[in-house]
Formats: C-alpha cells, sequence, structure tokens
C-alpha cells in the first residue's frame, strides 16, 4: 500500500481542458511586438469614411451577409412575424407581438416560466434570423425562437438541434445560459472593433463596438493612417507602407489572405479580442479537422466555418484562395454555375457526362430525396460543388457546403464510416452500389486517405504510429494535416514519438509548432528546457501554452535566465484565462491556475463558479474534491468524489482516486472494492493493479499480490518500483527460488539499481 499525504490524480490535475484549445495554440524571431505597432497607432474611422472612394465595393457590401449580421430592431430589419404569431415548444406557447412600435416576445426566462422580453438586436438575416434580449450584467441573449427568412416561418432552434432532448431552464444550452451569450459566443465575428470587456470576478460584461455589423475595418483593419495617406497629393504618398492600411489585402499569397478571414470562419478558440496580426497565433487558435466537429477522414460533421476543411483541400495546397470563388465584399459566390470550377479546371474535361455520369436538366429521368430531405432534380448532379462540396444543414435551415472539395469515396464509407456524396444524394441505395459504380467508371484503385491513419492511430498500433511520422514529414499533405498527426502522436504515442514533438517545436509552420507544444508531455529534463526556450515565442499562443504547461513546476526548478520569460508569460496567461473565464471550463481553468499557484480560496471561487454555471462539467467536482482534500476537509472531499461516481461510474482513475482517498481513511475493505473496480474499467493503469497488490500483501494474500504485481510489469515492464516490490513479496514469504529468479532479472535489467548489494545478498542465500 502506498503511503501517500495526498490523494494520486493522474488525468485531471492541472489539466487544461478547452482553453478555447489554450480548449483554450528554433528558427523563429523573438517576439518584439512590432507586429502591433500600426494598429496601435491607428484608430478606426467608420464605413462612411470609405464611400467616396471605394463607392463600387461599398454598394456590393450593402445588403451583403457581412452589413446585416446585427442591426438595432426596428421595422425595417426585423423579418420575423410579430403580428401576434405563437408556436409551441416544451409545453408552452411561445407569443411574438408588437406594442408601441417596438418588438415582443413571451417565452420561457431564467425561471423556467413564461416571461417577456422585448428585442434589442437582430442578427443574421438570410436563410434565418435570430433576435438578442438584454439582460443583467451586460449580458446579450440569443433567443431559440428563429424566424426561418427562407420559408418564412418561425421555428425553435432547441427543437431543431438538440432533437433527442428537452431543453430546460437550468440546462446550460438555455438560451438564458451561457451556451447562448452573444457576448462570448458571437460577437466577435457579427460586429466591428469587438471588445468583450468580459470582468472575470464579476462575472459581467461591457461589451463595445465601432460598428454593429462586420463593415469595411472588420477585414481592413483601423484605417485612420489609410486617411491620412489619401489626403496626401499624389507625390507625397508613401508607396511602400500599404496606402496606410494595417492589414494587406493585395499581393500577398493564399495562405496569407485565407488567415484574414480565420477568426470568424474557423471553429476556434480565443487568445484574446482579435488584433489584426500578421500572425493568426497571436489571437486565434484554429481548431484540427478531427473531434466533435468532423469525421475521421475530416468531411465537417458539426458547425466547421470553412477554414478548417478548406485548409486541407488540395484547392487550398495549390494556392486558391476565399476571393478565387467569392466576391469578398458581397460574399456571393462569382457564379452559380460551372463556371465557379472551370475557371481552373478544363469544361471539356471536366463539365462532360464522363467525367460526373450525371444527366443533364431536361433529360428524361426522376429526382431524388437525399438523406437529408433535400430533393435533386434531373440535372443537379451535374454541378461540381454537389459531388465535391456536399452540403448538410446547420441551425436548423442554413444548408452549408463542405469546403474540404473531395472526391467521393464510398470505399472510405464501408471502412471508416464516414459519408460520401453518392449516398447523401442516392439516400436509397446501398454503399457497395456506389463502390461498384465507381469502380466501373474509375477503376478500383484509390490513393490513401489520412482518416484511415488516424482511425489506425486510435488504436495505439506500430502501424498507426508509422503512418503518423509519414504524414508529418511529407509535405504532401496540408500543413493542418500534418499538425493533426502531431496532436496524434502526443496523444497516442507520447513516449515513442517523444523525439518528435520535439523536432516539431521549430517548424515555421504555426499549426504545428503549437499543436507539438499542445501535446508534449513535460515528463523529463529535455521536454522541460524545450517548454522553457518556448516563452520567448513570437506568438501569444504559444508564450501562454508554455506558461500553461510551466505553471505547475516548482520554482526551483526553473532556471535563473527563465525566470522573467516565465512571470511575463504567465501574466498573459492569466490574462487569457480570465478573457475566457465567462465559460464553465474558462472558469474551471482558471481555478486550476490559482491551485497551482497555490491560491486555493480563488481557486475554490472559481471552481464553484463553473460548477455553478454548467452543473453538467462533472470534471470540476474531482479537482475540487483534491482541493478539499489538501485542506483537509475530507467530508467534502468524500460528497464531491461520490457525487462524480455517480454520473460517470465507469471513470476507472477517479475509482482509483477515491479507493486511495479510502484506503487514507483506514477504511480498508471499502478501498479494495473500488480498487477492483477501477481495475476493471482502467486495465492500462499500473498504479491501479500495484496498490491491488500492497493490498493484498496487506490482507496477507500472497497468491494475489503476486498477481497483480505480474499485471502491472506485464503494463509498465521497465518500472523498477514493480520489480522490487515482487521481490520484497517472495522474500517476505520465503519463496526462495522465485526470490532469486527476479533478484537475478533486476541486476540484469537495472545495472544500476540502488542496494545492489543487498540484491545480490538474495543471490547468494
Amino acid at each position: 500500500m502506498e503511503n501517500r499525504n495526498k490523494i494520486e490524480r493522474i488525468t485531471l490535475i492541472a489539466l487544461i481542458i478547452a482553453l478555447v484549445s489554450v480548449p483554450v495554440y528554433t528558427v523563429v524571431r523573438t517576439y518584439s511586438g512590432n507586429d502591433n505597432m500600426e494598429q496601435e497607432k491607428a484608430h478606426f474611422v467608420g464605413k462612411e469614411t470609405c464611400i467616396e472612394c471605394h463607392l463600387n465595393e461599398y454598394n456590393q457590401w450593402v445588403g451583403s451577409d457581412h452589413d446585416l449580421a446585427m442591426q438595432y430592431a426596428n421595422d425595417s430589419t426585423v423579418l420575423g412575424n410579430f403580428n401576434d404569431q405563437t408556436i409551441e415548444y416544451n409545453g408552452m406557447t411561445h407569443r411574438f407581438y408588437t406594442r408601441d412600435g417596438l418588438f415582443f416576445v413571451e417565452t420561457d426566462g431564467e425561471s423556467g416560466k413564461l416571461e417577456e422580453f422585448q428585442i434589442k438586436y437582430t442578427f443574421g438575416y438570410y436563410p434565418l434570423q435570430q433576435y438578442l434580449v438584454e439582460f443583467d450584467r451586460g449580458r446579450l441573449q440569443t433567443l431559440p425562437l428563429t424566424w426561418n427568412s427562407k420559408d418564412s416561418v418561425w421555428y425553435h432552434m432547441a427543437e431543431a438541434i438538440y432533437t433527442d432532448q428537452m431543453i430546460e431552464s437550468d440546462n446550460w444550452l438555455h438560451w438564458t445560459n451561457q451556451a447562448q451569450n452573444w457576448n462570448g459566443m458571437c460577437a466577435d465575428c457579427h460586429s466591428t472593433n469587438l471588445v468583450k470587456g468580459y470582468d472575470a470576478e464579476n462575472d459581467s460584461y461591457r461589451t463595445t463596438w465601432s460598428e454593429i455589423n462586420v463593415s469595411c475595418e472588420a477585414c481592413h483593419g483601423p484605417a485612420s493612417k489609410h486617411l491620412e495617406w489619401a489626403a496626401k497629393a499624389d507625390y507625397a504618398r508613401d508607396e511602400h507602407n500599404n496606402y496606410g492600411l494595417t492589414v494587406k489585402t493585395s499581393g500577398i499569397d493564399n495562405k496569407e489572405y485565407v488567415d484574414l478571414c480565420v477568426r470568424c470562419h474557423a471553429r476556434r478558440g480565443s487568445v484574446s479580442d482579435f488584433n489584426h496580426s500578421s500572425d493568426i497565433y497571436n489571437h486565434t487558435i484554429p481548431n484540427l479537422p478531427i473531434g466533435e466537429s468532423y469525421h475521421i477522414d475530416g468531411q465537417i460533421l458539426d458547425e466547421d466555418y470553412v477554414y478548417g476543411s478548406f485548409t486541407q483541400s488540395k484547392m487550398y495546397m495549390r494556392d486558391v484562395a476565399c476571393n478565387d470563388c467569392h466576391n469578398v465584399h458581397s460574399t456571393k459566390r462569382l457564379f452559380e454555375d460551372n463556371r465557379l470550377c472551370t475557371q481552373c479546371h478544363r469544361a471539356d474535361d471536366y463539365d462532360t457526362y464522363n467525367h460526373h455520369f450525371h444527366k443533364s436538366a431536361g433529360e428524361a429521368g426522376e429526382a431524388v430525396i437525399a438523406d437529408d430531405g433535400v430533393r435533386f432534380e434531373v440535372g443537379e448532379g451535374t454541378r461540381c460543388i454537389n459531388c465535391h462540396m456536399p452540403a448538410q444543414f446547420y441551425m436548423g435551415v442554413d444548408y452549408r457546403n463542405d469546403h474540404s472539395l473531395r472526391v467521393p469515396r464510398p470505399d472510405l464509407t464501408q471502412t471508416l464510416g464516414t459519408p460520401n456524396a453518392c449516398n447523401q444524394c442516392h439516400a436509397d441505395k446501398s454503399t457497395q452500389w456506389a463502390i461498384d459504380y465507381v469502380n466501373k467508371w474509375h477503376g478500383i484503385g484509390r490513393p490513401a486517405q489520412y482518416g484511415t491513419t488516424f482511425k489506425e492511430a486510435q488504436t495505439g498500433s506500430a502501424e498507426g504510429f508509422e503512418q503518423l511520422v509519414h504524414i508529418y514529414n511529407d509535405e504532401v499533405y496540408p500543413e493542418i494535416i500534418r499538425a493533426t498527426a502531431i496532436h496524434l502522436l502526443g496523444q497516442h504515442y507520447q513516449a515513442r514519438g517523444k523525439d518528435i514533438l520535439l523536432e516539431a517545436l521549430h517548424n515555421f509552420n504555426g499549426h504545428i509548432r503549437y499543436n507539438a507544444l499542445q501535446n508534449l508531455m513535460v515528463d523529463d529534463q529535455k521536454s522541460l528546457d524545450a517548454v522553457l526556450s518556448m516563452l520567448s515565442d513570437q506568438t501569444a499562443a504559444i508564450r501562454i501554452e508554455s506558461a500553461s504547461k510551466l505553471n505547475a513546476v516548482p520554482a526551483g526548478q526553473i532556471p535563473a535566465q527563465y525566470k522573467e520569460p516565465l512571470e511575463k508569460a504567465k501574466k498573459e496567461y492569466l490574462e487569457t484565462l480570465k478573457y475566457n473565464a465567462d465559460f464553465p471550463t474558462g472558469k474551471f481553468n482558471l481555478a486550476n491556475f490559482y491551485y497551482n499557484q497555490k491560491q486555493l480560496d480563488k481557486a475554490e471561487e472559481f471552481y464553484k463558479k463553473a460548477l455553478e454555471q454548467d452543473k453538467e462539467l462533472h470534471a470540476i467536482k474531482i479537482n475540487l474534491a483534491l482541493l478539499y482534500n489538501s485542506k483537509g476537509e475530507y467530508q467534502k472531499t468524500e460528497l464531491l468524489l461520490k457525487d462524480y461516481l455517480k454520473y460517470m461510474p465507469e471513470d476507472g482513475n477517479t475509482l482509483f482516486t477515491y479507493a486511495l482517498f479510502l484506503s487514507e481513511r483506514q477504511r480498508y475493505d471499502e478501498s479494495m472494492e473500488y480498487l477492483l473496480k477501477a481495475a476493471r474499467y482502467a486495465p492500462g493503469n499500473a498504479r491501479v493493479m500495484y496498490n491491488i497488490a500492497m493490498m493484498y500483501d496487506f490482507q496477507n494474500n500472497r497468491k494475489d499480490a503476486e498477481t497483480y504485481l505480474k499485471k502491472a510489469l506485464d503494463i509498465h515492464p521497465n518500472e523498477l518500483s514493480y520489480y522490487m516490490a515482487l521481490l520484497n513479496l517472495y522474500v517476505k514469504y520465503q519463496q526462495v527460488h522465485k526470490s532469486r529468479k527476479i533478484a537475478k532479472e533486476i541486476l540484469n535489467k537495472f545495472p544500476n539499481v540502488p542496494d545492489r548489494d543487498q540484491i545480490e545478498r538474495v543471490l547468494g542465500e
């Protein structure tokens, strides 16, 4: 039995979950702050100053999705029918009406009962329009009562999205709670010069903007210096300062162009309010194309917002940018037919039956009904986007195309369970039917697809490791996919892939560097030195992630030359934690920071606030329990651990934590019960097996003690302490032959073992 002063915690303490990804990401110049100097000098002046010189672009922008992203609610902006309309949801009748020229809804509020709310702002325009309501502490909340502006009907967003659950007022997904909060969830992408203004101590907002919608300066940056430049005579204008603008939008490559859009058109986390830095990792951390938002092969599953899918495409790899397909001022496609693609692809090769194998409009045939209910008429199968950019509904009625621009692969449906455009459209046909036609048209050979590697890597196999390394080293793959390979190496092959992760820290690409750092375990001097070296990196996300990893490292282990950079990085880290603390995971991360800084009262405060905000974020209970245990408040510790296990009864690591807690209280029979449960649900945890062995030894049960020590060694065959425990067990029970055998094995395997003389005496006895 291990003698501990505190509970051993394997998985959670100091774990930073979803720090907006920081959840919320060398041959590199040292950070100096020069990236933002122009922004600091310039200020926002408003769209009216642009009209005189840029009338054509302004006219294209007027009425666009960006122009109508957010508006004050009035007769000209509200599309929904507020003429005493009603809809039913959750056993309630929700009403829409006007009074004195203002717009109101009657719906379930924070109390769970019907209340009246005034509409202050419209949010979006087409194919749906949402509405914002003001609450206390500066909050704006997004109503689930949504206007379908395509079909001119009301619908309830929760009913359309959360089809398998009823969202009550105490659920964090309820419209009055943080999941539907405008300030933290939506604001920075729907207004210009948005400052969230969140105060973590008071849990309140003072959110501001310079323009309510997505206007010129949202993309071009603050333009006051541009006005100064434009006001000068031609001969006096500096030709080398980008016309006085802080953001360069012409004469740039496609990566720089796409990065201009990343802060809004990406599933991502945020380090701070947006700034027009040339390095996106100074403000934004894009999600990789894995996890809950994507299928294993990178196809979109949940909200994606384009960046994560487009940057894995061949189009992106071949220098295509957003403006090659879209008018960036009107946001419309340049063409609505195949001319969109034949700008680059030869029409006589690709816009033909011999490529798409579908009937043209006007030919005899029948429409098909896709798996999402969309009707495709004869001729629509000839459209490039329907096969290479299949769409699906989000937010109930928003039909969005996948921007990974891929070849339909029904064979991957068979092996990976991922969707394919053939069967999405021909929903009544089998996967094999689609495979047979693709084989008939294009032969049986198919190129490798990284989804197969990612699936194999999840098994932890040697083959998965080799394939991940190949993807990372092969620059033919998109950088975001190579970064995904690095992420999976860290997740599934930490020990074997450690040197690759360390090497990737020096990669020039931000995706790769950030994900290598984020997934690097600091468990030896080499990895500690590597993280210390990143404290003065050029990008904020890297410095913050470094501080995150070093937060729990004792001060005595930090060399003198790194103390000042670490303190600076910790200040940035703390500011980012506070910036994101409006969300429960953000509060959790902030509490973890305070815990590691030994500020236990502050840690307790934010653990409690996080749990109050989201009662289903059960992981918080474990860290709060550990905090109470460190303070000697054992009753609170036990209540929290038991409450967590009520919701997560198969969490082997927490069963182990609770077992150790019970052992410390000398409740050995109960402890053994939970240790055995832990072994069932965490069979790969060698410490569980070791503790069970020690408990059996304590009960003088030699046979079972031996069995579980051997299980521990099977899991970690290079762990000296397990060998020594087995030797001590054999010596204790006078198992001479076994004692000599294990002593010899120890001496051969660990030639520098401490107490070698004593082990040699076992051989001589």
